[in-house]
């Protein structure tokens, strides 16, 4: 190699050592405690290194009587020197991360909005206090999720505050950054209070309908679409103190006496009834799947249609956005009831099929699996009944197909 290529790769050697020593010397500066005492002690260092190789070099150079007694000697006394200046960071590297393990090293801490306070003065209630000690750190943390649903719990739930709630839960769902179960969570908290303290389910299905609105195609508005379905219940409005009494008739005395076939019979539910109902729900509120899967229940059970209630079963699984539990869950439910009513093997097979298709690597695969493995179990004992009644029933069986995918 000429001479031209030694100098270039001394250079950029030196070069690279150049950026990695100020890289570390910046690196040191920024955890020092002290960072003007830092710079002395580097200065110093190269004052040391620079004498060193200035007059011991030569020496060293020389061998003989020179290098044993002038460059071995004049080398120990400037690695003491050094060793002086550089004790206490020797000794902080020795010792730091042992006792790092016991107070947290010198790791730089996060900090965090503390609420104790606040929670103390709401506990005692001084709400008033309360919300001053929440927004002195929600002026250093404006963006705090814990700090803002904990105003709006005060507000709503302390000093029935409903208005001035919905305020901070809508100044917290227009901030950027917060997650989108932590906006579902607030909404569906806004909801929850317009419920219980002033039973208005027009103010619920608004807080509701923003979930749809921020979080289009997920589960969190598919959730929200249920509890929107769920208002339709006047009954779930009413408080404790407002639900409808029941007087419970007297029993029948010495029922232990009576013959058996003079027993009371309990009332039988109107399937009939209930079927008429469920199907005009639906048709306002086709996404409230538990209001759908009770009319499928119905249709096979009272109906003995096993076909109507497998749509309405295949129509929930194809919603969008569902909790994968609650397919596994219809899907479980769909297979039931064709072991119950069909008998047959491979249909059975195939829907659970579907499931592990689906969910791999899951728990329900696994117990899909179990299943499929013992299917031929299960089917053996169980009753063929395929019989179709159709009868009078047909014309109030309703809604049977199609399910729209929004309201």
């Amino acid at each position: 190699m000429s001479q031209t290529g030694h100098i270039i790769r001394g250079a950029v050697l030196l070069g690279l050592l150049a950026i990695v020593f100020i890289l570390l010397l910046r690196r040191s500066l920024k955890r020092a405690e002290d960072p003007g005492l830092l710079i002395f002690k580097w200065v110093l260092t190269f004052i040391t290194i620079g004498m060193m190789i200035k007059f011991i070099g030569p020496m060293m150079q020389q061998g003989g009587y020179g290098a044993a007694f002038g460059g071995i000697p004049a080398t120990a006394v400037g690695g003491l020197f050094l060793a002086v200046i550089w004790r206490k960071s020797l000794a902080s590297m020795i010792a730091n991360p042992i006792g790092g393990l016991y107070d947290g090293g010198d790791e730089e801490i996060e900090p965090k909005p503390l609420y104790s306070v606040a929670i103390s003065k709401r506990k005692l209630g001084k709400h008033s206090e309360a919300i001053a000690e929440i927004w002195k750190q929600l002026e250093k943390f404006p963006n705090d999720f814990e700090g803002q649903m904990m105003l709006a719990e005060i507000q709503a739930e302390d000093l029935h505050d409903l208005p001035t709630a919905e305020m901070t839960i809508h100044r917290l769902c227009n901030q950027p950054g917060h997650s989108p179960r932590n906006l579902a969570l607030a909404l569906n908290s806004l909801a929850d209070w317009y419920l219980k303290w002033t039973q208005d389910p027009e103010a619920a299905r608004q807080a509701l309908d923003k979930i749809r609105e921020l979080l289009p195609d997920s589960e969190m508005s598919a959730l929200a679409a249920q509890r929107i379905g769920h208002l339709a219940n006047t009954e779930h409005l009413l408080g404790a103190h407002d639900r409808k009494k029941f007087v419970v008739p007297e029993g029948v005395q010495n029922l232990g006496l009576l013959d058996p076939k003079f027993h009371p019979k309990p009332a039988e539910a109107d399937a009939a009834k209930q079927a008429g109902e469920l199907v005009e729900h639906l048709r306002s509120h086709p996404l409230d799947t538990e209001a759908r899967e009770r009319l499928a229940l119905i249709y096979a059970e009272h109906y003995n249609r096993f076909d109507l209630a497998a749509d309405q079963f295949e129509d929930l699984i194809k919603l969008p956005n569902q909790p994968g539990k609650r397919v596994v869950q219809w899907l479980n439910r769909l297979a039931d009831l064709q072991v119950e009513y069909t008998g047959d093997y491979e249909t059975v097979r195939k829907t659970l099929q579907r499931i592990t298709d689906q969910f791999p690597n899951s728990a329900a695969e696994n117990i899909a699996r179990n299943r499929i493995e013992h299917l031929k179990l299960e089917l053996k004992g169980k009753q063929k009944n395929q019989a179709v009644k159709l009868g009078s029933y047909e014309q109030d069986i309703g809604l049977k197909r199609g399910l729209p995918n929004k309201l």
